[in-house]
């Protein structure tokens, strides 16, 4: 995400900025803006940010926001994409500055809120006009296995070769298709970054990064609450409907492993210990990218209780 998404553009519209690992507090924290800007006079609305909250087959697994927390506050992009549908993050940052430029037009304040920084980072900063893969390209390089991948992408964009893993096969099929597609590599695309509305908002950020050892003990908790309150379910609604094991959907954390406890492949005292430990590894990833990728003016909060007059002080004088 740039620097230029920081508190330098006075006068233009507010947008708070919410984000953090999973079970950090950040759907409460949300609301409890809202709810304290309605107060106010100003109305307010929640946009999600979470890739796994897009999903409408996904109440239970992805923690979406009941009704009753929700306090009568307005939330968009929950459970807006049917889970036979990719959501990618263009197709995201899309309908979110409709939205974003919907709630400005009458004067209120959009709160988006999640744990998905290629989300946040497509919304402010753009994304690379990538022109659509010409289909004999994606072919054959969908073809190859990882090694002849990654050995083609050393000769054809060395650069982008050696930034990554030789194992990152999603990567290396990427890159090596769009070098093959356009006649120009990845970086080049990504230099030209487009739609991002970054410039155009005045950012109210705040990541929380709660005590790990905190973080990952609601992990635990929270998936064990989910399978007693109806995930198992939720995952065989998905099954009966028969989606390509490939979409995101299919693979969301708690997904695989409910599946394979409903096909008796696992016992449930597994399914749980292989859905927390997921849990806690996404959230350890979320964790580390929160602390490094946002420019360094948004605030850090490294607390489990979060004070919010001290955390959007501006926002609320304003």
């Amino acid at each position: 995400m740039s620097t230029s998404a920081s508190f330098d553009s006075a006068g233009r519209p507010p947008l708070a900025l919410i984000a953090g690992p999973t079970a950090s507090g950040k759907s409460d924290l949300a609301v409890q803006l809202a709810v304290a800007l309605e107060r106010q006079g100003r109305r307010a609305v929640v946009i999600n940010a979470d890739s796994a909250q897009v999903y409408a087959d996904l109440t239970i697994l992805s923690a979406r926001t009941t009704p009753e927390d929700m306090h009568g506050i307005e939330h968009r992009l929950f459970g807006a994409w049917d889970g036979a549908t990719a959501c990618s993050a263009a197709d995201w940052a899309q309908r979110a500055r409709e939205e974003i430029e919907a709630i400005h037009a009458t004067g209120g304040v959009p709160i988006v809120v999640g744990g998905t920084g290629l989300y946040l980072r497509t919304l402010l900063d753009g994304i690379a006009p990538v022109p659509p893969i010409a289909p004999a390209v994606r072919e054959t390089v969908r073809a190859l296995d990882v090694v002849a991948a990654h050995a083609a992408l050393r000769v054809e964009d060395p650069e982008r070769a050696r930034a990554l893993a030789p194992a990152d096969s999603a990567r290396i099929f990427r890159a090596l298709e769009v070098v093959r597609s356009t006649s120009k590599p990845l970086s080049a695309w990504q230099a030209e970054r487009v739609g991002g509305i970054g410039s155009r908002v005045t950012p109210h950020p705040a990541i929380l990064l709660p005590p790990r050892d905190w973080l990952y003990d609601r992990c635990d908790r929270r998936f064990a609450a989910m399978l007693d309150n109806g995930a198992e379910a939720e995952v065989a609604a998905l099954l009966e409907r028969g989606l390509d094991p490939a979409l995101p959907v299919m693979r969301a954390i708690g997904v695989p492993e409910i599946a394979a406890l409903l096909g008796r492949e696992i016992g449930r005292d597994e399914a749980l210990s292989r859905g927390a430990q997921a849990t806690r590894n996404y959230a350890k990833r979320q964790y580390t990218w929160f602390r490094r990728q946002p420019p360094e003016t948004w605030p850090r909060f490294e607390r489990n209780n979060f004070n919010l007059g001290d955390i959007f002080a501006s926002l609320l004088r304003s």
